[in-house]
């Protein structure tokens, strides 16, 4: 295992920057996703850890030494792309040994090590297939397979369930965060799926334009976002933000609450609507309610309810649950305040 330590790290594409002088640590054996939307940097900075990418300025230290400098093959990480990148001609074992062998190592440590990260993740029964024989998460799991032969300290993860269905994204999300547990090893994994993000990370990295929006776990992020971005990307389903009457309250731009925050009555409430389509989901249900005062707004609920698009309805911010925004960023004390 290593820490990684980023320090003032920057990227330009000629007079383009899409990296802003990062600042980041990752600790010994924590799992860290960098998340953001399309463009907002997070696969380069990937790709700067793992050596795929130059750096314009700034250091990168694994296991507390510089590696600005340092090939790929030397730096002791291993990457899972989203494409698999498996070669076509060769059998799953000899996909998994290829880069063992390219470093010269003996052919009984490539054997254990092989039949070990087959064991892990139960692809024994694969292994003299051809890649074209196997499913999307067969494959994904042998480029996961190769990654944890060259047993690296750092694992780089590249949005590797994007070419999944959404039941194999589920399933082999659970297997990679069993995967952690076991192995215990530094792991560091790109996505856009901020779900993903929720359900795997110790630390999640919030990306915006090249710069961190925030640090923090799940839980922090989802109950105490700093930024207004933060705050819209995420949860799932998203935040209401209401300007006018609450805010001003409050003295904000802005507040937040969240669909979950929102109770949902026929006779009486804060904030008066129509809804305007219903989706149930499971034990979930999404009301889509139209108000004069604030526009579009989301409510959820835990179970399916007999309330029908074009129904007369109020809503009422839970007390506690209540976000203040002033000029894009969290005002403290938050939450309390009322209507």
């Amino acid at each position: 295992m290593a820490n990684l330590n980023i320090t003032n790290l920057s990227k330009s594409y000629g007079d383009t920057a899409v990296i802003h002088n990062l600042d980041l640590r990752i600790d010994d054996g924590e799992f860290v996703v960098f998340v953001g939307p399309s463009g907002c940097g997070k696969s380069t900075l990937l790709r700067m850890i793992a050596g795929l990418e130059d750096i314009s300025g700034g250091d990168i230290a694994i296991g507390d030494v510089v590696v600005n400098e340092v090939a790929p093959s030397k730096r002791g990480v291993a990457m899972v792309f989203q494409t698999y990148a498996l070669y076509p001609h060769m059998t799953v074992y000899n996909n998994m040994a290829f880069g063992l062998r390219q470093a010269k190592t003996p052919a009984d440590e490539i054997d254990r090590r092989v039949q070990e990260a087959a064991n892990i993740l139960d692809i024994n029964d694969y292994l003299e297939r051809m890649p074209k024989a196997l499913s999307g998460g067969q494959r994904q799991r042998v480029a996961i397979g190769r990654a944890i032969v060259r047993e690296p300290q750092v694992f780089l993860f590249d949005e590797p369930l994007s070419n999944l269905d959404a039941a194999l994204r589920v399933q082999t999300r659970l297997e990679i965060a069993r995967l952690h547990t076991r192995l215990k090893t530094t792991m560091i994994y790109v996505t856009h799926d901020q779900v993903e993000a929720m359900t795997l990370a110790d630390k999640i990295v919030v990306l915006r334009e090249g710069h961190i929006e925030q640090i923090g776990s799940p839980i922090d992020l989802y109950e105490r976002p700093q930024t207004l971005f933060v705050a819209g990307f995420i949860g799932s389903p998203k935040m209401n933000f209401l300007t006018g009457k609450i805010s001003k309250q409050a003295k904000a731009d802005v507040c937040g609450v969240r669909p979950e925050h929102l109770s949902l009555s026929d006779k009486k409430g804060d904030i008066a609507g129509t809804i305007s389509h219903v989706e149930m989901i499971g034990a979930e249900t999404l009301y889509y309610i139209d108000t004069k005062e604030y526009g579009p707004m989301l409510v959820s609920r835990p179970t399916i309810s007999a309330k029908i698009k074009g129904k007369d309805v109020f809503l009422t911010p839970q007390a506690g649950h209540l976000h203040f925004f002033k000029d894009d960023k969290r005002m403290n004390p938050p939450s309390k305040a009322k209507k």
